[in-house]
């Protein structure tokens, strides 16, 4: 017996036309162009017939064929440097649900923490996308400047010159951590730090500095250390030989496994060491003992990126603004009272 012969494929239903519609409506095909594409252009009645009748065959406008004609694509680009990382399901979340209410696509691309990835992501997307929204980027300034002279561009959580951007208010925010610690008897902090080419820890750190300063507190930084779950032992057994009380990390997911470490090695949370993180991320109340952390309002800077990349792109808008959006302290029970070291 002989094998089975492949099955036919499906008998599929052809996609209908443009001129299918116009055939169907009584109209031109031109007239349904732009029943769609320009409706002001056409009478309500027309216009109204005509997407009942589009509706009734399953029509929708060829997006590519739109664009080859508008020579938009309406389709935005967003870049995080690792999707894995929840505080970027945020800044996701919040690009898609204004992408969407805009009528805009929005792709999504994750450049691994790394800066050459990230330039060729933007060179390989350049021609087929509208703008970028480039979250934490770790291009250098230069580059940054050279791909908002050839695309449209809102950075978030990242800032530099001549460029729009979205990010948060690091300064009133690392005043609330070391007020916090300082309230709770801590007279030094030990920060550990994230990647070097990181703005927001150079700004976390610049912050923390200058808060430190007004409290005549010590504050010293460890690191780098890789910003993931992976980076907490090695900044924990660092913190642990420092003799530290008090210890603020990049963000939360290496709080996170700072936290684990420390518990793994039987020292007490908060009673021995206070530990403190950046973003509250998904899963920072969930942890044990919940952390304490700096909340940033992620799923907001996402959209209002997206907000940015429209004004530049479809109403002409050239002037770069940068938007500062407030953050606040979450007080959990990775935090307490100094303890008296012998």
């Amino acid at each position: 017996m002989g094998p089975t012969p492949n099955p036919p494929p499906p008998n599929r239903r052809r996609r209908a036309t443009i001129t299918d519609v116009a055939r169907a409506a009584g109209v031109a095909a031109s007239t349904v162009s732009r029943a769609f594409s320009n409706p002001n252009r056409v009478n309500a009645h027309t216009r109204e017939h005509v997407l009942g009748v589009a509706a009734e065959l399953g029509y929708s406008p060829n997006p590519t064929a739109r664009a080859l004609e508008s020579g938009r694509s309406n389709t935005f680009a967003l870049l995080v440097p690792d999707i894995t990382n929840p505080y970027f399901a945020g800044v996701i979340n919040g690009a898609e649900q204004a992408a969407t209410a805009a009528g805009r696509t929005l792709v999504l691309g994750n450049t691994r923490e790394s800066a050459s990835t990230e330039e060729q992501l933007v060179r390989r997307l350049g021609p087929a996308v509208d703008g970028f929204v480039l979250a934490a980027s770790r291009l250098p300034d230069d580059e940054l400047r050279r791909v908002a002279g050839l695309n449209a561009v809102a950075l978030v959580n990242r800032a530099t010159r001549d460029v729009s951007c979205v990010v948060a208010d690091y300064d009133s925010g690392s005043r609330q951590i070391v007020d916090h610690l300082a309230s709770l008897g801590h007279r030094s902090i030990l920060v550990l730090g994230g990647p070097p080419e990181s703005w927001s820890g150079a700004r976390r750190w610049a912050g923390l500095q200058a808060a430190a300063a007004q409290h005549d507190m010590q504050v010293r930084r460890f690191g780098p250390y890789p910003p993931t779950l992976g980076g907490g032992p090695a900044a924990a057994d660092a913190a642990v030989a420092a003799r530290a009380t008090a210890v603020v990390c990049h963000n939360d997911m290496l709080a996170i496994g700072v936290l684990r470490r420390l518990a793994e090695r039987g020292v007490d949370v908060p009673g021995e060491v206070s530990v403190v993180g950046f973003d509250d991320m998904f899963g920072a109340d969930l942890c044990s003992p919940s952390l304490t952390t700096l909340a940033e309002r992620t799923a907001d800077a996402g959209a209002r990126a997206i907000e940015m990349l429209g004004r530049q792109v479809y109403e002409g808008v050239a002037e770069p603004v940068q938007l500062v959006l407030p953050t606040h302290l979450v007080v959990r029970a990775s935090t307490d009272r100094a303890a008296v070291r012998p």
